[in-house]
């Protein structure tokens, strides 16, 4: 547990898990919580250090997952992801991937998508295990039965509240709101409001200045598509001359669009390679023009290199002899940025015999790992996310099949090789140490080719259970 005080009064600021089910809670007197538990470790609080971990956390969640970040004290952060889910295969996948980052690094998290940053605040905190994506439209229902604690509104207020009788945040939102915003001020209704979008709540985007950035203030907003391309070729003009005078090139590119209204819209694109290349950059930004609704008019216009590596130009060399080998580097920046990074990757081999193992994605244009997949056997060119079941006729068990039955079709077997056996990794879990698998190659009277194995050796039970499963499909 971490100690602070307020005013006098020494009270806990963070309590561990265990401590929070023996009963302990943030903000309670500290010798309530010696009587409670007795024993308990303490460790005064460090708010400036606090402070400066949230910083660092916004500023690597900003160069990963999207250009709009901002701490959110005491032990949060508030993410703008619009434009940027896309990249990571959408809302849920990009917030289950941020919580099981975190968790490996030893931070225990929960994370909530919403439509406002109120809504969000009270799943992520009170919803939330781990993660939850809150349908469009209907975040005040789905938060209504969550405790009035999720309005962030302070802790005075939420217990007056509970003394007149509201428990969750649908009781204050079904009550007249005039007789409360008298008793307790303004912030009760502001909260209200933004928790349900009636009122914009912007967020004050972090910006480290250690990165490379470029501003465009406006004297008349501007809103045309090709007012705006216009504007953004000249700041990625200026950026690339900035980053060329530390030596440097671009990785990921955030462009934010301040409106009149005080609200902000963002690009975010990503290169495979750092990148300098003025049109390289401005054709990816200027494509994702579209996706901008300027409003009322924009009156800023920000272009931050987020992430930026080391670049040193080459000279190319002409070759008479030898052919020169295309740059796909351009061709793939375009892709991912349209399709999201998680679409587009090569396989890779990864040394396992079994065939699931055997495999890794990695990123389009990553160097050659050195590895290669044995060639002892074939193997085949598509291979199913998982074996499917099929039914066999074989003369013998250990025999290849006659026919087989796969997705309601039977096909008869013509010609048939195998088996090829392969044993489960002990080394890995001890419920493989027995595991065996018998890999067949068939193929059918129509001259298409599978591949079939028999799970178990028909000796010892634990080796598997006896069934057949096709496995994958030859070119």
């Amino acid at each position: 547990m971490l100690v602070g005080r307020d005013g006098a009064r020494r009270i806990l600021t963070a309590v561990s898990r265990p401590a929070e089910q023996a009963g302990l809670r943030v903000g309670m007197p500290l010798t309530k919580a010696h009587a409670l538990l007795p024993g308990v470790t303490t460790m005064p609080a460090d708010p400036a250090a606090d402070a400066a971990a949230l910083g660092r956390l916004a500023l690597w969640a900003l160069q990963h997952y999207a250009p709009i970040v901002a701490p959110d004290p005491p032990d949060g952060l508030v993410i703008d992801t619009t434009g940027a889910d896309h990249l990571h295969g959408g809302e849920a996948r990009m917030l289950t991937g941020l919580v099981n980052r975190l968790s490996a690094s030893g931070i225990f998290a929960r994370a909530a998508i919403a439509d406002s940053w109120g809504a969000a605040h009270a799943a992520a905190r009170f919803l939330a295990d781990p993660v939850c994506v809150l349908p469009p439209g209907k975040a005040g229902e789905t938060v209504s039965p969550l405790p009035v604690a999720g309005l962030r509104i302070p802790p005075e207020t939420v217990a007056g509240l509970h003394v007149l009788g509201f428990s969750t945040i649908g009781d204050v939102l079904t009550v007249p709101r005039a007789p409360l915003v008298l008793r307790f001020g303004p912030l009760l209704g502001r909260r209200l409001d933004q928790l349900q979008g009636t009122i914009s709540e912007p967020v004050d985007p972090l910006r480290d200045p250690d990165l490379v950035t470029v501003r465009k203030v406006f004297g008349e907003p501007i809103g045309a598509p090709e007012t705006i391309a216009r504007y953004t070729a000249g700041l990625v003009r200026d950026l690339c001359a900035a980053l060329e005078k530390r030596g440097l090139g671009a990785r990921r590119l955030d462009l934010l669009f301040h409106r009149v209204d005080n609200s902000l819209q963002a690009i975010r694109i990503g290169t495979a390679r750092p990148a300098r290349d003025e049109r390289q950059l401005i054709r990816l930004l200027t494509d994702r023009i579209e996706t901008i609704d300027p409003g009322f008019g924009i009156e800023i216009m920000d272009l931050t290199a987020t992430l930026a590596e080391p670049l040193v130009l080459q000279q190319a060399v002409s070759s008479l002899i030898e052919a020169e080998e295309a740059d796909l580097a351009g061709l793939v920046d375009v892709i991912v940025n349209r399709i999201g990074a998680a679409r587009l990757y090569r396989i890779a081999p990864v040394e396992s015999d079994v065939p699931e193992r055997s495999f890794r994605r990695i990123p389009p244009l990553s160097p050659e790992t050195g590895t290669t997949w044995p060639s002892r056997w074939p193997r085949p060119a598509r291979l199913l996310a998982r074996p499917e079941p099929v039914e066999v006729m074989a003369l013998l068990p250990d025999h290849p099949p006659a026919s087989f039955t796969w997705r309601g079709v039977r096909r008869l077997v013509k010609r048939a090789d195998g088996p090829e056996r392969i044993f489960g990794e002990w080394w890995k879990r001890d419920a493989e140490l027995a595991a065996v698998r018998d890999y067949f190659q068939v193929e059918d009277t129509g001259g298409e080719r599978f591949w079939l194995f028999r799970s178990g050796n028909e000796e010892q039970v634990a080796s598997g259970i006896g069934r057949w499963f096709l496995h994958g499909i030859f070119a």
